[in-house]
């Protein structure tokens, strides 16, 4: 079964950058590494966070914030649930989020699933790219959202539509150049159709005592 093991994010600076999500919590599961190549506005994918609890979704917002993230949807209540969207300093877009409405602890930095969600100009036919390499669909509706399954992988992978998921994240659609993020798992090297490039995933490296 097809998994993702870490994500490498292109950052312009990746000390800062890891300064930023060890406070948000998130650190483990990236690699960070100075960027190559141009991009500008909205850059076609976010992250993720699923947590069990409101009070949970607001401690990780604070977290972010409070390391120079800023607010692009403030936490609020929706039909599904309790939610918020960040973007950090580098300028990766999260969404923390819980199903739940209502607290039933203390909050806590215990982070469920993190998902990566794909912008997507054709949803079908970025899903028939992904399951001919192997991944098979956990959840599917129409052309507008995909989910595979991947139970060993600390990272879930979805496909939406790209204006749908810009709209999501609170931002505008419009954007050039590179999408800044490398999926690293075991399903071989390969750019999908909207630009996403796969590699094998590599042991994280370290510099200055802090992975990367």
């Amino acid at each position: 079964m097809t998994s993702i093991e870490c994500v490498t994010l292109e950052v312009p600076d990746p000390a800062a950058a890891s300064a930023f999500y060890t406070a948000f919590g998130v650190r483990a599961q990236l690699r960070l590494q100075a960027p190559e190549a141009p991009t500008s506005g909205f850059r076609g994918f976010t992250l993720s966070l699923t947590v069990s609890q409101p009070a949970t979704v607001d401690l990780l917002l604070d977290a972010a914030l409070g390391a120079a993230g800023t607010s692009l949807k403030p936490a609020a209540k929706s039909f599904w649930g309790y939610g918020g969207v960040v973007q950090a300093p580098d300028g990766t877009i999260w969404k923390v989020a819980t199903s739940e409405k209502k607290n039933t602890g203390p909050a806590t930095r215990q982070i469920d699933q993190i998902v990566l969600l794909l912008g997507a100009e054709d949803v079908a036919a970025s899903k028939r790219f992904y399951v001919e390499r192997g991944l098979a669909v956990a959840k599917s509706f129409g052309r507008r959202y995909v989910e595979f399954a991947t139970p060993s992988s600390p990272v879930k992978l979805a496909l939406y539509g790209r204006r749908a998921l810009a709209k999501d994240a609170g931002v505008s659609p419009d954007g050039t150049g590179s999408h800044r993020i490398v999926i690293g798992g075991d399903a071989g090297s390969f750019t999908d159709p909207d630009g996403f490039g796969w590699e094998p995933a590599q042991p994280v490296a370290r510099i200055d005592g802090a992975a990367t």
